[in-house]
């Protein structure tokens, strides 16, 4: 018998980078979007969460490769690839993404034209005789003009800053003394991306953009374009915290400053900026030119989510109508008597997360609830968790609210809540410096026959009655001591 060893195999050669594994997974996004499994509105909105995902892939995942890039010594643990060559995969990668995107973008809205759904520029708008005349320049002045701040380019006026995620519309216009300017004009993003109006039995919207070069002259008057078109771009959001901060708060709060100025990681501009325009633009911001993304489409294309939003509710999924746990309702509503009785596990979304949100409600206004002790991770912008806290705070129970901080993009919502329970006379705590607190816990003690009983309730999913009614999760309500 032979004892010839069997030739060694090169295992790496059958791992998968990570970075262009993820990138392979927003492909499948961006694939729904032309699935006829889905309503066409909903569609439309995988390609906006597709969009927003790749966002958020260049802010941390790219930000943090082209730091290693600078490091010549730097491999991936998993493959020896350098970062410099797994960017220009990536690059690659993304940018026929991003034009997947720009294709599906325009099948679906054709499609959706048979629904009497259609996206119009404000010129050709503006062509046609009817009262949608008035009622694009009524939008104009009353939602656009009053916020809109032109800046020109030239020696005298530095040039503006850009924030992470600025939408900003680049325009070439010759003055009324005949003197060629260049100018930017950001698009603040309190603003909507498209103004919607009913026209007979059309829905339409209109691009902002659009809106503000059709009324350019309101802006400038005397003024003629001569092109022009937007650019947004992406900074660094990969935010990393200090093992020996003194005051974790007020760290977060300069890390999120440093956020919003960080160091540009992608632009995309419309090919229509004039070159010289362009020129002038990339070398303000010290971007190589051969860095830049064109897109004669669409820029921006999180926020078509606004044209899901507006849309008719027979386009889109049809609303899913979540249970009560029925023990609960047997009990009329006292979750403190249903769970003493026997734990309670309930499956989101197809029971209601709203028994978590009565839990520490009814915490909130029972007069034998002595503490609450909770952990916030994620929760919604206003939040019923949070308001009940306050309530319990304010009538005199003992509160603690563990906050996590370190929630990515979420980091500047969760300081306002600890700030805020802070005031109401909640004792607010962040964890320790080197775990994150993931977990979703609320343990109430309650007064029960001269002693006290504890309730807690574990969560695999966040304290957010928003995403709740979308993802998949378990809660368990016990009042087992050893729990």
């Amino acid at each position: 018998m032979s004892t010839k060893k069997p030739p060694a195999r090169n295992k790496k050669k059958f791992l998968i980078n990570r970075e262009l594994s993820w990138l392979v997974f927003n492909d499948d996004v961006i694939e729904e979007a032309v699935s006829p499994r889905h309503p066409l509105l909903e569609r439309l909105r995988y390609l906006a969460i597709s969009a927003s995902n790749l966002d958020e892939f260049y802010m941390v995942r790219v930000a943090g490769l082209l730091a290693l890039a600078q490091n010549s010594t730097a491999t991936s643990v998993v493959d020896d690839n350098h970062p410099r060559n797994q960017l220009e995969a990536i690059d690659q990668k993304a940018r026929s993404l991003l034009n997947k995107q720009q294709r599906y973008l325009t099948t679906v809205l054709d499609e959706l034209k048979k629904h009497a759904i259609e996206v119009h520029d404000a010129t050709s708008l503006m062509k046609t005789e009817g009262e949608h005349v008035q009622k694009l320049t009524q939008r104009f002045e009353d939602m656009i003009f009053p916020v809109l701040t032109p800046m020109t380019l030239d020696p005298a006026h530095p040039f503006p800053f850009i924030p992470n995620r600025g939408v900003v519309l680049a325009l070439s216009v010759r003055s009324r003394d005949k003197v060629d300017k260049d100018l930017l004009i950001p698009i603040p993003d309190s603003l909507p991306r498209f103004v919607s109006l009913t026209l007979g039995a059309k829905l339409v919207f209109v691009p902002i953009e659009s809106m503000i070069e059709q009324f350019l002259t309101r802006l400038l008057p005397g003024a003629t374009l001569q092109g022009g078109g937007l650019l947004r771009l992406l900074r660094d959001s990969d935010v990393e915290i200090e093992d020996d901060a003194e005051d974790l708060m007020r760290s977060f709060e300069n890390l999120l400053k440093r956020r919003r100025r960080g160091s540009i990681i992608r632009l995309t501009m419309q090919p229509r900026i004039p070159s010289s325009l362009r020129a002038t633009i990339l070398s303000a911001l010290d971007y190589a030119p051969e860095h830049v993304i064109d897109i004669a489409g669409f820029i921006g294309l999180d926020r078509v989510a606004e044209i899901v939003e507006a849309g008719p509710e027979k386009l889109k999924y049809k609303k899913h109508t979540s249970r009560f746990p029925e023990r609960i309702l047997e009990y009329n509503g006292n979750i403190f008597d249903a769970v003493r009785y026997k734990d309670i596990l309930v499956h989101h979304p197809y029971e209601s997360f709203d028994v978590v949100v009565k839990f520490v409600q009814q915490a909130a206004d029972d007069a034998k609830v002595v503490s609450i002790k909770q952990t916030l991770y994620r929760t919604s912008k206003d939040s019923p968790i949070v308001r009940a806290l306050v309530d319990a705070a304010e009538s005199g129970k003992s509160v603690t609210a563990l906050i996590e901080l370190r929630a990515r993009f979420d980091e500047e919502a969760n300081i306002k809540w600890a700030r805020d329970l802070e005031r109401a006379g909640v004792q607010v705590c962040y964890g320790f410096m080197s775990l994150k607190t993931h977990c979703k816990i609320s343990l109430i003690a309650r007064k029960e026959d001269n002693h006290v009983r504890s309730y807690v309730h574990f969560g695999t999913g966040n304290y957010h009655p928003v995403t709740a009614k979308v993802y998949t999760d378990l809660s368990l309500f016990t009042a087992d001591a050893a729990l």
